[in-house]
């Protein structure tokens, strides 16, 4: 199955934002063993739209098209697609239904453009978009596939995700193929490719591992193909296990769990309850444990002590100490996640303080300089690390590092 993605929209090709949408949709179709042969971004433009619909149906199966589908009067790519398939434009009434039930619930009148966006072409199968008002479409045409969806981020996932992907995969079933993803933290991927060097040379013809590395973790992809999907699976999982057994202080989840989620997933099961003292990350790793549904049973709060006045008050943490180390010091860090859990009364306390950059460093202590400290109920453990000069790199960077520490500390209890 060879596929084309088209996006549409000028703000595209003026940079005013980047197509994130083409990125994602590329991931899930080699997950499902499509080929993607071209990518292109078009104006908001008939004449653009046409000739982008005439090159990508000379070179693939399926079109997938993003872009173009709101209430205004630029968004003009059902009646482009219609003019493509030579077919009239028909009003479809349970999209009308849909959305005015949408906007009722939401206490808002609906307008002459929203009555106006559900008009579609003819011969398209629509396909509901729980996510926003805009459907999604597919043509089948001439043995190709066409399908128009918002641009909109996540509802083209959802669309994706709960009906394109899955109709794909009954036009094209195509040959056997399947992935085992692990998530690793703690080593860049230069280091772990050192360590599993023989086990990925003496893989099998047909499966390979690749290395999608992020800011401190890194994703590593068993991808097979071929013979029947029953024999593929059972050989994955064996090369799953392999690969497990050589990164167990590496490993900390599978396919698409996090590692907030999976720091969550050990509180609760060890029925400990968790607190946060940050300086440097302002609030972004409470932000991080907080996106995990039913965190509330396990995180009390936290702090956000940035400066030394705070770090004192909100936490107790000596002014002498300060003084002699500094606030990005083990000491400092020691007293802000002992002073947290006392004062919150949890079992875990995580403190994280550093020099974020791009200014602040010093030669003794250079922008990158970040320490972190987890206080429980088996003591006091801290860590420091040296990263860039990005300061958003950096936060998220830290972030993650900080909760590993805590996840360590909590397999060690």
């Amino acid at each position: 199955m060879k596929v084309h993605l088209l996006t549409i929209g000028d703000e595209i090709l003026i940079g005013q934002i980047i197509d994130t949408n083409s990125a994602w949709m590329g991931q899930q179709l080699n997950l499902q063993g499509a080929e993607v042969v071209e990518i292109s971004s078009l104006s908001d433009d008939r004449d653009s739209i046409l000739n982008g619909l005439r090159h990508a149906e000379k070179n693939a199966d399926v079109i997938l098209i993003t872009g173009g589908l709101g209430p205004t009067k630029d968004d003009i790519t059902k009646k482009v697609i219609a003019e493509h398939f030579d077919t009239g434009m028909v009003f479809h009434e349970p999209t009308w239904e849909r959305i005015t039930k949408m906007f009722a619930k939401w206490g808002r009148p609906t307008t002459d453009a929203h009555r106006a966006q559900c008009f579609m072409p003819q011969n398209a199968e629509i396909l509901t978009n729980r996510m926003g008002t805009a459907p999604g479409m597919w043509f089948q045409e001439n043995g190709k596939v066409y399908v128009s969806m918002p641009g909109v981020p996540y509802e083209m996932k959802y669309l994706m995700e709960n009906e394109v992907l899955p109709k794909l995969k009954t036009v094209f079933p195509g040959a056997a193929i399947g992935h085992r993803t692990l998530l690793t933290v703690g080593e860049g991927e230069s280091r772990i490719a050192q360590r599993i060097e023989k086990f990925e040379a003496a893989l099998p013809e047909n499966v390979k591992i690749a290395y999608l590395p992020g800011l401190g973790a890194v994703r590593l992809r068993l991808t097979g193909r071929g013979g029947t999907q029953e024999d593929l699976e059972l050989l994955l999982d064996a090369k799953k296990k392999e690969l497990c057994d050589l990164l167990p202080d590496l490993l900390f989840g599978e396919e698409r769990e996090t590692l907030e989620g999976k720091i969550g997933e050990i509180l609760k099961e060890k029925g400990l309850t968790l607190t946060l003292a940050e300086s440097c990350t302002g609030g972004y790793i409470a932000h991080k444990i907080t996106t995990v549904p039913g965190s509330s049973a396990y995180f009390l709060g936290s702090f956000v002590s940035y400066s030394n006045e705070m770090k004192m008050r909100q936490l107790g943490v000596k002014a002498e100490t300060l003084q002699a180390d500094g606030a990005v010091s083990e000491a400092v860090v020691r007293e802000m996640s002992e002073g947290a859990r006392k004062i919150i009364g949890a079992d875990m306390a995580l403190s994280i303080s550093g020099i974020m950059g791009p200014g602040g460093g010093s030669e003794e202590k250079p922008v990158g300089t970040v320490w972190m400290s987890v206080a429980g109920p088996a003591g006091t453990v801290a860590e420091k690390i040296t990263i860039g000069k990005d300061r958003l790199k950096n936060i998220e960077y830290a972030s993650v590092r900080a909760l590993n520490l805590l996840r360590r500390a909590l397999l060690n209890l």
